[in-house]
């Protein structure tokens, strides 16, 4: 699969992680210490929907499009604010025009002590990304494999904080990659967030990756998974998963309200579904 996100940027996949994320941040804003995110995969941060490339495959319209134009019920709603005040920070004339990567989203829901690590292995985009936050002394953009993250920049120094893996599931091994810098990273910063999507078109990769994933033993990890569509032969993209690893205590309930919300509205009709599953519990 390839999911460069240039082609891909703001469609459901990316809402439904990006909510998700901004919640994560919203959380980690209720203690006045300092936290990071570090974000593993960043791409480029920041990408114009009217672009040659978006307009070769204009996802974003059935996604974040979408969402613009029809409201959720009001309790989701309310949670997705913390992300749609940003996409309206950045398209202040209305619509979306420009959306923000993962990088981009978490800085703008920053207050002042927090801080971000912005890892990138392609040259362009980590150079494009560089450019982004130049200047900014609350991201540190990184030319770097993200794997390697995984290892050499956990525990941060803050101490408390958020893990990002967003691979783009361009090779062969991602999963597996992921089962590992996870078990890696855990060792290091056990107490930290993770959250590690993943797509949705190979139902026995995700089978087989799960099952790795209680197999390691780590306590506290959620599985959320949004589908707007079956499962095909042969596969396509039907969905968008995230595995949450110590989640904040709130998150739960919160998910319960968003998952069927965007199910319903990002989905074809009537073939919308939702999943919300503890892989582990408590240790």
């Amino acid at each position: 699969m390839n999911y460069s996100h240039a082609f891909h940027a703001g469609n459901f996949a990316d809402v439904m992680k990006h909510i998700v994320l901004a919640r994560l941040v919203e959380y980690l804003k209720k203690k006045d210490s300092a936290f990071r995110v570090i974000d593993t995969h960043a791409g480029i941060g920041r990408y114009d929907l009217t672009g040659e490339i978006a307009k070769r495959s204009p996802e974003w319209v059935d996604g974040v499009g979408r969402l613009l134009r029809t409201p959720l019920p009001q309790k989701a709603q309310a949670l997705v604010e913390p992300y749609l005040n940003v996409i309206r920070e950045l398209n202040p004339g209305g619509g979306v025009e420009i959306y923000p990567g993962s990088p981009l989203l978490v800085r703008k829901l920053f207050r002042p002590q927090d801080r971000l690590s912005a890892l990138e292995l392609h040259p362009e985009y980590a150079k494009r990304l560089g450019i982004l936050f130049e200047g900014d002394v609350q991201v540190r953009v990184i030319h770097l494999d993200g794997w390697l993250a995984l290892n050499a920049h956990v525990p941060p120094k803050e101490k408390r904080g958020l893990v990002l893996v967003d691979p783009p599931f361009e090779e062969k091994g991602e999963f597996d990659r992921m089962v590992d810098g996870l078990v890696k990273a855990h060792k290091k910063f056990a107490g930290g967030i993770y959250a590690l999507w993943y797509p949705l078109k190979d139902t026995r990769a995700v089978h087989d990756f799960v099952s790795a994933l209680h197999g390691t033993g780590i306590p506290k990890m959620l599985r959320a998974e949004v589908s707007i569509r079956p499962a095909s032969n042969p596969p396509r993209l039907h969905g968008s998963g995230l595995i949450l690893v110590n989640p904040p205590f709130t998150l739960e309930g919160e998910l319960r309200i968003l998952l069927p919300a965007l199910a319903q509205l990002l989905g074809d009709p009537g073939l919308g579904r939702h999943k919300l599953e503890w892989i582990r519990g408590e240790a």
